[in-house]
């Protein structure tokens, strides 16, 4: 009988898992999609990167499509690989922490925080691309549902993220690869998506 119990219980943390994956129905088609966003600009060049990224000329100019698109389009395909692993990751970890139109909410406004934070705090940095950023905010969300629901990884979380946020402005880190990291749109995006959170209720029942 015990092990008959123990059976069941792998089970439904196996479906639990399977189900946090965001891998069934509706939301493994959203998931495919947003990858495919990050991915397919990378085909068309350095013409496309040019056009799409975040640059303070060209918006001055009056080019605002940018504050959306530079955080689609990347440096190279690596790039764009490399944030497409961390979304699935994130989906992963926090996909249905909040509502899909929440997590829209969330994630625009951790754009617009970049955005902000670039044009008026660090006017030095000319030109942006990457999901990166936007990613962090959907990280400091996701920390924050685990946070309010008490889970025990939500302060592993916060430690890391915080940790990273902090280090990162200091030194260079080992996972930042050989591109240049732009770790300023790091921590606005990260700023941007936990004051969204902050005023957005999360799902209280855990995965």
């Amino acid at each position: 009988m015990e092990s008959t119990g123990t059976a069941r219980r792998a089970r439904r943390h196996i479906a639990r898992s399977l189900a946090s994956l965001n891998g069934d129905g509706r939301y493994g088609v959203a998931l495919l999609v947003l990858v495919a966003c990050l991915l397919l600009p990378s085909a068309a060049g350095d013409t496309g990167r040019e056009l799409l990224r975040y640059e303070r000329g060209a918006l001055a100019a009056g080019e605002y499509w940018r504050l959306l698109t530079a955080h689609v389009v990347h440096l190279d395909s690596r790039h764009a690989a490399l944030n497409s692993l961390g979304l699935v990751l994130l989906w992963a970890l926090f996909a249905r922490d909040f509502t899909p139109r929440r997590w829209l909410a969330i994630t625009i406004a951790a754009a617009l925080a970049i955005d902000a934070g670039l044009w008026w705090l660090a006017p030095g940095i000319q030109w942006y691309v990457g999901a990166s950023g936007v990613l962090h905010g959907v990280m400091a969300a996701g920390t924050l549902a685990h946070l309010r629901r008490g889970d025990f990884d939500g302060w592993i979380l916060a430690a890391f993220l915080a940790g990273k946020l902090a280090l990162e402005q200091f030194v260079v880190l080992p996972f930042a690869g050989g591109a240049p990291v732009v770790v300023q749109a790091h921590l606005y995006g990260a700023i941007g998506g936990l004051t969204a959170a902050l005023w957005l209720p999360s799902r209280r029942e855990p995965l």
